[in-house]
């Protein structure tokens, strides 16, 4: 027997399981109960309607007249908009709606925006019991309106390590279609993956389960380049929008005008957040006018189709999904090539001014601007690897960016890249030269001899054969560097007195000098003189605060702390350790923390009331930083020194198991924990 027809309007009943959203669920609730209209803003597929009819089912107690749905996906004729609505509120057309307690889901509503919001409000003002609750890709604008902005599902772990609502909804849908599954240690790394390349968006999540009826998950993520022909097959109960990925992106695109989608395809350059300047640069002309930009900017973010997050500048993201789609859009055309030629150049210009920038007192900014520009840095660097004729912008991208290798510890990637740009151009150009000292100086600091040497030995050839005089300060100095970190301190001191002879020679002043003089202050302390390391030190200190800059800074005042220690005034030592911590944390330079903090390790040790538990704490936190960047204490023993003293001191006055105990207490604080406990010592 034929099930019964479901009455006109009346909210569906769930078929699967509501997972997460519970944040969400409370705020839409609270919301309703003092708001006459709630509008869920989000892009396709994110989950709107299924929220809405939730947090409607929840309030239905509370409308005695009835909680009431009209679909408005398949009303194309604003016309037809009054007809439908009135059809849900009342199938009999015979209840007055000005005497009734009503909650009404409109669920759908961007493509009838105005005549939306034009019905909604006089509803409202004809009907002071009745509440509306409207799902939509942009907000109606009318009067009264409270929108709750639904974004994609958490993507990454919570604590202790719980999968996030997006793993917890895949695996749902994933035991429908295949009964069995469930997240194990075999899979659980690879469906997390998969949730962050679907962006956490539920459609996606759920049209990919279905493939596993087919597919394993790891077969699942090798095909997601190609996400629209793999995320098909939706329900046949599901709206026809909701039935593939590529039609629900498709209908925000349909809801676009010709210069929103011009810009949509042409914004699929950027990875990840751009700010207004960029998109201008970029994306302005040809078509599109430079004053337009902004208002476009807006008018994709009212559609759901940007994300907006405020800040000093304000910046702009597209989901992953969404930026798929708009990439096709862009690569049918033949505008594709210069698109993505604009973009590395506005990128290389970030790259750029944050090297004039590192050297003075906005060094925090600049280190915070480039890790906002990562992923566009790594996509204008892969296009100019790839694209012929573009040899050395790679090379002098790569090379610009040594301070934001150096300084936050991003030393295999650096190398990732340099060594790529060196292959690809070998001609004896200032950009090579600048990215052979630069790749050598980061080989030197992984504790990588056997690379660095060579690259730093070419530098200094092509600087003396080319008479490039700052290529060859740069070489000698960072010859001089990996023999101080070679524990060869006499052949290091003679290597950096000589560089800053070339850089004064030059007329320099900027991080590198203060960087070298830093260095050759080590130098004289490992030879047993400390006035001269001291000096040194001082030097650093005072250029850096004249002219406002931290990270050399920070390793000056490590080297004034090591130079304190060895004279007797263990105090003083402290001040200096914790101001290095406090200055380096900021700037996100791992290895400066790491050295600054086994530093402070020893010295906890040497106080007139020495606390060896906490010392092993603060070694086990340094030894979290040396992890990440690859080889402990750069490989040197004179380097590791102070961490071995401790380790020694600790152990004998520990028992075994709280020996133990305090290294992995410190392994196990995140960063910032780490640092406030470093500095309250």
């Amino acid at each position: 027997m034929a099930a019964a027809p479901r009455e006109p309007g009346r909210l569906p009943a769930e078929a699967t399981a509501f997972i997460g959203r519970a944040a969400e669920l409370e705020s839409l609730t609270a919301l309703l109960g003092r708001s006459r209209l709630v509008t869920v803003t989000g892009p396709g597929g994110v989950g709107k309607s299924r929220l809405a009819l939730r947090a409607a089912a929840r309030l239905a107690p509370d409308f005695p007249d009835g909680t009431r749905l009209a679909d408005l996906a398949p009303v194309r004729d604003p016309l037809l908009l009054g007809p439908a609505v009135r059809a849900a509120l009342d199938p009999t057309g015979r209840l007055p709606l000005a005497e009734r307690r009503v909650l009404l889901v409109l669920d759908g509503c961007e493509h009838l925006v105005d005549a939306c919001a034009e019905l909604v409000d006089s509803l409202l003002r004809a009907a002071p019991g009745l509440r509306v609750l409207a799902t939509s890709r942009q907000s109606l604008r009318a009067a009264g309106e409270h929108l709750l902005p639904l974004a994609p599902l958490p993507v990454e772990p919570g604590g202790g390590g719980a999968d996030s609502e997006a793993m917890r909804l895949f695996a749902d849908r994933a035991a429908a279609a295949r009964p069995g599954f469930r997240l194990a240690g075999a899979n659980r790394a690879e469906v997390a993956l998969l949730c962050r390349r679907l962006d956490g968006l539920p459609l996606a999540l759920e049209l990919a389960a279905g493939r596993l009826r087919a597919l394993s998950v790891e077969q699942l993520l090798a095909r997601l380049d190609d996400r629209f022909r793999l995320l098909t097959g939706g329900g046949r109960t599901a709206p026809s929008r909701h039935r593939t990925m590529r039609t629900a992106i498709g209908w925000s695109h349909e809801l676009c005008t010709m210069q929103e989608r011009l810009l949509w395809a042409r914004l699929s350059v950027f990875a990840g957040d751009f700010d207004l300047d960029a998109a201008e640069y970029v994306c302005g002309g040809h078509g599109l006018d430079l004053d337009d930009v902004l208002a476009l900017l807006d008018s994709l973010a009212d559609k759901s189709v940007l994300e907006r997050h405020d800040g000093e500048p304000a910046r702009f993201r597209m989901l992953d999904t969404l930026r798929d789609y708009g990439g096709h859009w862009l690569r049918a055309g033949d505008d594709h090539r210069r698109l993505l030629r604009r973009h590395r150049d506005w990128y290389l210009g970030v790259a750029t001014w944050g090297e004039v920038e590192w050297f003075g007192p906005r060094q925090a900014e600049t280190a915070e601007r480039t890790r906002l520009a990562h992923p566009n840095l790594r996509a204008a660097l892969e296009f100019s690897l790839a694209e012929p004729g573009e040899e050395q912008p790679a090379l002098t991208l790569a090379g610009a960016l040594w301070y934001f290798w150096l300084g936050t510890g991003l030393l295999g990637e650096g190398r990732h890249w340099l060594d790529r740009a060196l292959a690809r151009a070998p001609e004896p150009t200032d950009a090579r030269a600048k990215a052979l000292w630069v790749t050598g100086h980061l080989a030197t600091l992984q504790g990588d001899p056997a690379r660095a040497r060579p690259a730093l030995d070419r530098c200094h050839r092509q600087a003396l054969a080319t008479g490039d005089r700052r290529a060859l300060a740069h070489a000698v100095h960072r010859q001089g560097c990996a023999a101080l970190i070679g524990d060869d301190p006499a052949r290091a001191a003679e290597l950096l007195d000589e560089a800053l002879r070339h850089y004064t020679a030059l007329g320099e002043l900027d991080t590198h000098v203060l960087m070298a003089m830093a260095e050759l202050a080590l130098a004289h302390l490992f030879l047993g003189d400390g006035p001269g390391a001291a000096a040194w030190a001082e030097r650093v200190r005072q250029t850096c605060e004249a002219h406002g800059e931290q990270w050399a800074h920070a390793y000056g005042l490590y080297t004034l702390a090591h130079a304190r220690r060895q004279s007797g005034e263990p105090r003083a030592a402290r001040g200096f350790a914790r101001d290095s911590i406090r200055l380096t944390h900021p700037l996100g330079d791992p290895l400066g923390l790491a050295l600054a903090m086994d530093l402070l390790a020893l010295l906890t040790t040497e106080d007139p009331a020495p606390d060896p538990y906490e010392a092993r704490v603060l070694q086990g936190a340094a030894h979290r930083l040396w992890t990440a960047l690859g080889t402990p204490f750069l490989g040197s023993r004179t380097f590791r020194g102070p961490h071995r003293t401790c380790e020694q001191r600790a152990r004998a006055a520990l028992t075994a198991q709280q020996y133990e105990e305090a290294f992995r207490l410190g392994t196990r604080l995140d960063l910032d924990t780490a640092v406030h406990r470093a500095l309250n010592t």
